[in-house]
Order: structure tokens, then sequence, then C-alpha cells
């Protein structure tokens, strides 16, 4: 398994690079996001996971671990193929996916090409859960904080995820109420369910 390629960037297509590693270069397939973040002729670094289909090997790389395991995520879901995934992420961000499967909006997936009405269903299901963890470590941080601390980070990450700060900040009161000692991480997660049961 190739986990990480560090190169010189030879060349950027529409969904992929090359990078030069060692005198090899290394087609990777990447998500439109992460093209623009490319130039060629510079040092890069990324993430990837390699695809092996009995007619064909593909590199995906990945700009962070994020990216990385969101893409291993939607890979889990019925129907949903390495391109179907690398397509959804290049048009979503991360914060995007996680709202769209907390709110059971299927919508969102279906605009993406490619992603039909029953395919987009099982993203919802599927991934039902799932997506906290993906999504926490970019909005919740790993250092202890004071209680007050850990309520004001999780009402910014609410927000951030597009709840309105009022609601944020109420949820999340009424559920520090019940859960005085606990992390950020642990407050956004019983925050996160409290909201999504108001939002059905």
């Amino acid at each position: 398994m190739i986990a990480s390629v560090r190169g010189t960037v030879l060349s950027v297509r529409d969904s992929a690079c090359v990078i030069d590693v060692g005198g090899v270069g290394y087609l990777v397939a990447i998500t439109s996001s992460h093209r623009s973040l490319l130039s060629v002729g510079e040092t890069v670094s990324m993430l990837t996971t390699l695809i092996v289909r009995e007619d064909s090997m593909t590199l995906f790389g990945f700009e962070n671990q994020e990216s990385l395991e969101l893409f291993d995520a939607f890979l889990t879901v019925s129907g949903v193929g390495p391109r179907s995934a690398l397509a959804i992420m290049g048009q979503l961000t991360p914060a995007e996916a996680f709202m769209a499967v907390v709110n059971e909006d299927d919508s969102v997936f279906r605009k993406v090409s490619g992603i039909g009405p029953k395919t987009a269903k099982l993203i919802i299901v599927q991934l039902a859960g799932k997506l906290s963890a993906v999504t926490m470590s970019s909005v919740v941080p790993k250092a202890p904080v004071s209680a007050r601390d850990a309520a004001e980070t999780v009402v910014v990450a609410l927000v951030g995820l597009g709840w309105v700060e009022r609601t944020a900040r109420e949820t999340v009161e009424s559920v520090q109420t019940e859960q005085s000692d606990a992390t950020a991480a642990t407050l956004l997660r019983f925050a996160l369910a409290a909201l999504s049961k108001g939002t059905k």
C-alpha cells in the first residue's frame, strides 16, 4: 500500500496530477478543490490510498487526514465508488456533507454528477452517525479546556456547521447542565444529537 508521496508536481490535470518521486512519475487522482492548491514545479506531500481493481490500479491523493477519512467513509456506502467519492468531496466540504447527513437532506448529494436519487438516500442512511468523528477533529481542539471554553468552542463549531448562534448556545447550555464535566468533543456530540432530533 502506498500511504503517502512526496515529490515535485510535474503536471496538473482536471482530476489528477503527476508527482515526480525519485524519478518516477505517479499519476494521482485528486479532487477539484485539491487541484486548485497545486502548482507545477512545487514540492508537495500528500496522503494517498491505492485502489486495486481487476483491470486497474489507481492512486488517490488527499491534502490532509480528514479528507482521507471522509473518502474512506464514502466508500462504505453501497453504490459509491472511488470516483464518485472524489466527485462528492470536490463539491462539498466535510461540514456540508455532515450537515446534509444530519438533516437527512439527500438533495445535497443528488446535485453531484453521477449520484442518483437512490445512492443519495443510501449515503444519508449508511453514513448516519459516522461522519461526526471525521468532521469533529476539524472543529474541536484536542487540548483540554475549561467547561466555559468548551461550551464556547462547541457553540462556534455549531455555528460553523450552519446553526443559528442563539439555537446553538441554548442547546449547548442545556446539554452542559446534564453533562457538566463533558469535554468539548462530548458536548458537540450530545448537542448534535439534540439538534438533529429537532430538525426531523
